[in-house]
């Protein structure tokens, strides 16, 4: 006896824990018609328009997290971009540098190249029996006149 009264007492659910009758059915979502014609103008406006929308729905901290996190994701963007671009410009000034350089260390090749030639001339001039001029000579032009003869 005691058995039985054991098992009606287990079966037996208190009405603190009963479940409670079904309130409400959970609304409907609402049903929107959408076109399936794509228009690049449209597509756009009706993005913006969807965009919106959406905002307005949204809870104000939630577009705040998102404008942040857009604006993090863009400055670091910008930094890599920023970054990438000084890297490039390094380069370049580098390589335009040792351009400089070897051009630099050309001209002064040539320059003591020249140097020595205008050193080694008058020896050249000797020694093809040249001898300097003693004493300098002018020519006045101011009175000559072209002879028609060579015309």
């Amino acid at each position: 006896m005691a058995a039985t009264a054991r098992s009606l007492r287990s079966n037996a659910v208190p009405a603190s824990r009963r479940p409670e009758p079904a309130a409400k059915p959970a609304s409907r979502p609402e049903l929107r018609v959408v076109n399936g014609g794509r228009d690049d103008k449209d597509d756009l406006v009706a993005g913006f328009g969807r965009f919106m929308e959406w905002v307005r729905t949204r809870s104000a901290p939630t577009l705040h997290i998102i404008v942040a996190v857009v604006f993090l994701a863009s400055t670091l963007i910008g930094a890599l971009m920023l970054r990438t671009q000084m890297i490039q410009n390094a380069f370049e000034v580098s390589s335009i540098e040792s351009s400089i350089s070897r051009l630099t260390q050309d001209v002064q090749d040539d320059q003591a190249k020249l140097d020595q030639l205008q050193a080694s001339l008058p020896q050249k001039a000797s020694d093809m029996g040249m001898v300097p001029q003693s004493s300098s000579v002018t020519i006045d032009l101011n009175g000559y006149k072209a002879s028609s003869e060579g015309k």
